[in-house]
């Protein structure tokens, strides 16, 4: 037993010979612009981190944590040289910066020196890249963030969003993630007003205005919480605030509502704002975290509340105390030597030559990515250098406060349960999801969904191309009213823009010469080219228009038909016998006679109707067999053979009788075709001329899906139809004329001598044109249904 003992004692001292002893302290550095929404929540909830490590007697065993605080002044110049000033004192890891701007700037510095850099508020998805190995974002990137808008877009159908930002690499990172998720989500960005860090009240005033006569009513505010609050003021005062505008404020608003507690700025300020939509990083409720909240309104000296970006900088010194502490717990020793390219010029004050590397940074950095603990935010851990779980609270603002009307994550997207991380970490983002959220009150105190877009102030009136029709102007054609065009197009067209809760200017632009009908193919390439906003008339929906423009849903149906002339056939007192041939007629009297002799020989034996002197019996097989014609005979058989045989003959005398019936009402009634064309494959065959409408779409598809040759092909006005089709091809004219189903109807009703033949080969329909990617052009489409149905 002794033995044993010693031989533990022996090791004991050999372990606390082998592992070097851990430092009486250590320090860390922390970056923020202290007078900020931001940084007067982060330096309360830093020093209670710091507080609460080193009473906590678990961790950096006999090491105490202190931290220098360097006020960086919302400035990138002051945030370097704040940043140098720092690592001149050695510390060992930097908690911060706010800005994402300054954290680019300061990530190159640490790097160099090799010291880890954990940021609670730079959210610029960039800092992600490999430039910035040392970067390690203890909060969420703007990327999710802009993932969530977006899905607030989509949820209420809104496809054009006007981005506010400020014009900096924080701004600008998360406009261009927006706009990224909103590419994925079918909408899109129509216009950035970008404004400098700093711009003044009249600067921003006539950003707003610009802003405001574009098209869309939805705004994305993407600025701090100074900047962006003289926006909603600003927009206030221009009586942008009110119902039919959307406003979505990121992360910023909620930051800046949950710090103020004065009744006086809340009266002011919440008055501006009523019925924003603003997200905030979601940190779900612990007891932890309402320590803190309690610790922080007792040591705030402006009895403010803490704000999400408190509770990240609380997080991150302990993310930051966690690492030190395991580093040290593996044998780390904490050590900084002089990096030779970093020396000072010649008379230079800048003192570079003091600054040191940090000899174990990137063991510690390794440390610091390999977190995984619970803090006030909830679980803190690295995917990569990507914190796992990224979810938002989505508030809407009322009142003095907020309420939340849903929650979003990349797992559920848009919920009104609470996100819930059974799994231990983010999944990939879900589309196919129900997305779901509680009733929003918008700006204008409504609750019914804002269109999100109106007429823009400042945009002419929309260029509506309209065919200069020269034959049948009831569809759509030249007038000498004050909108310069008529008919039928016309009419459905403005009962549809009447359906529209808005006036629509707009500008009829006859298109053709008006001695001939113009090219539709023609008309429908100038809307696609942007020489026209749409065109309205008689205009066919075919699949290779429908590549380089956008159709309405059909408002008349349509097909191409053929028409072909007819001949009536003269009938006079011999007609009746012309359904049969003479053969025929011979055939079936000699049947009417084999059969009447048939059925004498079965029941001459036994029945006394057919008996008698052989002239009585020769006339009862006459009367008998033709009366049969018409079920009129009167003797009865009794045989069984001959009921049998009866029986078949009577149902070959119907076939006969309908027959006959058929084809002399046909003979009588029905015209018949002068020409042989019966149908399309008739129509194929034949080597005759074809007709087509002048600037119709039937000569490129009969030659390029029917493989029509050209030189069958005969482009008419619709007042040589009639001349072209009596003539015929063998006189210069054609055997048939292809064209759209309402023509011909029209042309039918004046033109007894023709007639279509066939089917409608094709199935379309007249639509309106417009370029693609008009959200005005989607809800005229949804009136002119409903102009319709009316």
């Amino acid at each position: 037993m002794e033995a044993r003992l010693l031989r533990v004692l022996c090791m004991c001292s050999a372990l606390a010979v082998a592992l070097p002893a851990r430092p009486p302290s250590v320090t860390i550095g922390a970056l923020f612009t202290f007078d900020s929404v931001i940084g007067s929540s982060a330096a309360t909830a830093i020093r209670l981190a710091v507080d609460d490590i080193n009473r906590d007697a678990t961790l950096l065993r006999g090491t105490n944590l202190s931290v220098l605080l360097q006020d960086t002044k919302c400035s990138g110049f002051v945030g370097t040289i704040q940043a140098l000033e720092l690592m001149e004192k050695q510390v060992v890891a930097v908690v911060g910066p706010q800005s994402s701007g300054i954290a680019h700037v300061i990530s190159h510095v640490v790097s160099q020196l090799r010291v880890p850099l954990v940021s609670f508020a730079a959210t610029d998805p960039a800092l992600t890249s490999a430039q910035y190995p040392f970067f390690v974002r203890a909060a969420h990137d703007d990327a999710f963030q802009m993932a969530a808008v977006a899905d607030i877009v989509a949820h209420f159908g809104w496809r054009e969003v006007t981005a506010v930002y400020v014009d900096t690499d924080y701004g600008r990172g998360g406009v261009d993630a927006l706009g990224d998720a909103l590419e994925a989500a079918r909408a899109r960005i129509t216009y950035k007003a970008a404004f400098p860090p700093g711009a003044d009240r009249a600067a921003l005033g006539d950003l707003l205005v610009r802003a405001n006569m574009m098209e869309s009513r939805v705004f994305v505010v993407h600025a701090g919480p100074d900047s962006g609050l003289d926006i909603f003021a600003l927009a206030h005062t221009l009586n942008m605030m009110d119902s039919g505008y959307v406003w979505i404020a990121t992360e910023w608003l909620a930051a800046a509502i949950d710090s103020s507690s004065s009744p006086s700025w809340r009266a002011i300020t919440m008055g501006r704002i009523q019925g924003v939509l603003t997200l905030r990083q979601y940190t779900p409720d612990s007891d932890a975290k309402r320590s803190l909240e309690t610790r922080f309104s007792a040591a705030s000296r402006q009895s403010s509340s803490i704000n999400v970006y408190g509770l990240f900088a609380y997080d991150a010194v302990w993310m930051a105390a966690r690492a030190i502490d395991q580093f040290l717990g593996d044998g780390g020793n904490i050590s900084f030597s002089v990096d030779p390219s970093i020396r000072d010029a010649n008379g230079s004050a800048l003192r570079l030559s003091s600054l040191r590397v940090l000899d174990q940074g990137e063991q510690l950095l390794r440390k610091v990515i390999l977190a995984n603990f619970t803090g006030v935010t909830g679980q803190v851990r690295f995917d990569g250098r990507t914190l796992v779980n990224p979810a938002y609270e989505v508030l809407n603002v009322g009142g003095t406060g907020v309420r939340r009307v849903g929650y979003w994550s990349n797992h559920t997207r848009l919920s009104v349960s609470a996100p819930s991380w059974t799994d231990g970490g983010g999944r990939a983002p879900n589309r196919t999801q129900q997305q779901q959220l509680y009733s929003v009150i918008w700006p204008g105190d409504t609750t019914a969904p804002p269109r999100g877009w109106v007429f823009p102030n400042n945009g002419r009136p929309l260029r509506i191309g309209v065919p200069y029709r020269t034959t049948y102007k009831q569809f759509v054609s030249k007038d000498s009213g004050p909108d310069g065009a008529s008919g039928y197009c016309i009419d459905v067209f403005k009962a549809a823009v009447a359906l529209l809760p808005y006036p629509v200017p707009v500008s009829f632009v006859l298109f053709g010469d008006g001695v001939k009908n113009p090219s539709y193919g023609e008309l429908v390439q100038r809307v696609a080219d942007g020489s026209m906003d749409a065109a309205v008339g008689d205009i066919s929906i075919v699949t290779n228009r429908t590549r380089v423009v956008d159709f309405t849903q059909p408002y008349v149906e349509s097909g191409l038909v053929i028409v072909s002339p007819v001949k009536a056939t003269s009938s006079n007192e011999w007609a009746f016998l012309k359904p049969f041939t003479p053969g025929m007629w011979a055939v079936t009297g000699a049947f009417f006679l084999f059969v009447g002799a048939v059925v004498w020989i079965l029941e001459h034996r036994f029945n006394p109707e057919f008996r008698g002197s052989p002239r009585k019996q020769m006339v009862t097989i006459f009367w008998f067999s033709f009366s049969t014609m018409f079920f009129a005979h009167r003797e009865n058989t009794v045989s069984t053979l001959g009921r049998f045989v009866l029986i078949i003959w009577l149902f070959v005398v119907l076939i006969i009788n309908s027959s006959y019936t058929a084809s002399l009402t046909s003979i009588l009634t029905v015209q018949q075709l002068s020409t042989g064309i019966q149908g399309l494959d008739s129509l194929l065959s034949s080597s005759d001329p074809i007709g087509y409408q002048v600037g119709s779409f039937a000569r490129s598809y009969m030659m390029d899906e029917l493989g029509v040759p050209v030189s069958r092909l005969r482009e008419l006005s619709i007042d040589e139809y009639a001349d072209s089709l009596q003539r015929g091809p063998g006189n210069g004219g054609v055997a048939a004329i292809v064209d759209e189903l309402p023509y011909v109807e029209l042309f039918l009703s004046t033109n007894c001598q023709f007639r279509t033949v066939g089917q409608e080969f094709t199935k379309s329909g007249w639509g309106f044109v417009s370029r693609r990617c008009a959200s005005y052009y989607t809800l005229l489409d949804r009136s002119w249904s409903h102009s319709l149905i009316s």
